[in-house]
């Protein structure tokens, strides 16, 4: 990209066509540029998409009978699959956890190097920059698709923006089929969709996520960085002086005014100019159409393509690169003073953030390897709260619910603690006593309707607090929970 390509368009995105949602906000037209950040996200691109589309067709086996695909939310059996983890709906704080870790994770990553997660990882950088090069290979560079937008309709308008928009509703309808996979097992429901058998409610959800990717990416873009997402508000509490952000060195390169062919730097130097020739190609390549000259600015994802196009102008004109750069505020003003600052990455902010991460995570792990196979649910009936017997006993009714973990049938003792000599039957069981034998099959959850009988004598009036207990008969394991026993 050289600079006389951009001659023509080097007027203000200020006088091109429009769309607003909320002010006349100028549509911004993205111009193509090489560098090492642009090459970053192509790469961040590259990885993203591929770890997106491909998940869901990962296998992982688990034995007969339970789902063999490696990630899956598992509606209709109610688990989440995340290769060897298994998670039931009793542990959703699992799930509670990675988003305290995610949570974490953002605000030290802004904290040490700005929106970075903006400019390369969010959803929708990742889907606009495949929109933006589509539109591009289609419609041409930012100069012709300027032109062609402002152009009156004609044929050949009419067949590349039909293009350009089909060619985005099939990354859509892409982006959406593969996010039902996740649901879904996914070579089951690629059948069911090619042989025109999937249900509704498949279909229903792929046409919204399709729908939304679709406008996010292709109409939205930059309009839901900048008005939609709350994150661009916080993260300007995350920052400081010692993070590293997109900078304008005003110290270097204003004041600004085009270079021309006759005009030597020492004339330039002497007249009171800087390093910036104002070709705007940094506000040109900006996906989000910001002058980071103007400073920092809310709208500015912190991707760095502006660091490439300016250095780029700046190699080809001959003057030092990193007129605009990562920095931070520190560095800049050591810099304007022919100072060098080193930098502070750990600080009280990294290393709080990295305590709570290391905790969270910590705790996350050793929870896993040391969770329970076996658990227990019992809910005491509540009408009537008790029954009195013909041979004056009392008996309360509970259901019981045992879950089994592993991928094996599995058999457990239950017992109650807390009262004397319980007699415990179940229905549809034969035989009562002060212990049960329940069964569970693998991977599931035995329901059981348990009695729980106590001569007059020996019930305590009101409310006892129990335990029912369940042991593995082989391992041992235990699984624990609470009630009460009621009398009159």
């Amino acid at each position: 990209m050289s600079l006389s390509t951009h001659a023509a368009s080097s007027q203000s995105a200020a006088d091109e066509p429009g769309r607003h949602w909320f002010i006349n906000r100028p549509k911004v037209y993205p111009a193509p540029v090489q560098g090492t950040f642009r090459r970053l996200k192509w790469a961040a691109v590259i990885v993203l998409l591929a770890i997106y589309y491909l998940t869901p067709w990962i296998r992982w086996d688990r034995g007969p009978g339970i789902p063999d695909q490696a990630v899956l939310v598992d509606m209709p059996g109610r688990r989440l699959y995340f290769f060897f983890i298994e998670i039931w709906p009793q542990e959703v704080y699992y799930l509670t956890g990675l988003l305290i870790l995610a949570a974490i994770g953002l605000f030290a990553a802004t904290t040490l190097f700005g929106r970075i997660w903006c400019g390369y990882a969010c959803w929708q950088t990742v889907w606009s920059d495949l929109f933006i090069w589509v539109e591009t290979k289609i419609e041409g560079s930012r100069t012709e698709r300027i032109r062609l937008d402002k152009a009156p309709m004609t044929l050949k308008k009419a067949l590349r923006k039909t293009a350009k928009h089909v060619a985005w509703m099939l990354i859509g309808v892409a982006t959406g089929g593969a996010w039902v996979f996740y649901f879904n097992d996914a070579p089951t429901l690629m059948h069911d969709l090619l042989a025109g058998q999937a249900s509704l409610t498949v279909l229903g959800f792929a046409a919204l996520f399709s729908a939304t990717c679709y406008f996010f990416a292709g109409w939205a873009r930059e309009q839901v960085c900048i008005y939609v997402c709350p994150w661009r508000s916080f993260q300007s509490a995350m920052v400081d002086e010692d993070t590293y952000i997109v900078t304008y060195q005003d110290w270097r390169g204003e004041g600004r005014r085009p270079l021309r062919k006759s005009q030597s730097w020492d004339e330039r130097e002497a007249e009171g100019y800087g390093d910036c020739i104002d070709c705007k190609l940094c506000v040109h390549v900006c996906p989000t159409g910001t002058d980071i000259r103007k400073g920092q600015q809310i709208s500015c994802i912190g991707c760095g393509l502006c660091v490439d196009a300016c250095n780029e102008v700046m190699t080809q004109i001959g003057r030092p690169r990193d007129l605009i750069l990562f920095d931070t505020q520190n560095d800049q003003v050591a810099k304007a003073q022919g100072q060098i600052v080193k930098p502070r990455v750990v600080r009280p902010r990294t290393i709080v953030y990295g305590l709570i991460l290391l905790t969270v995570a910590s705790a996350m792990f050793a929870s896993l390897m040391m969770r329970a196979t076996v658990d227990i649910n019992v809910l005491r009936d509540r009408a009537p709260l008790f029954v009195a017997l013909s041979d004056g006993s009392v008996q309360n009714a509970y259901t019981v619910k045992v879950l089994n973990k592993t991928h094996e049938p599995r058999s457990y003792t239950l017992a109650l603690q807390g009262i004397d000599s319980p007699d415990l039957s179940a229905a549809s069981m034969d035989g009562h006593g002060t212990t049960l034998t329940l069964n569970a099959g693998p991977d599931s959850v035995a329901t059981y309707r348990v009695f729980v009988k106590l001569p007059q004598d020996k019930a305590k009036s009101g409310s006892t607090d129990v335990a029912f207990t369940v042991t593995e008969t082989k391992t041992g394991e235990v699984g624990t929970h609470k009630s009460v026993f009621m009398a009159p």
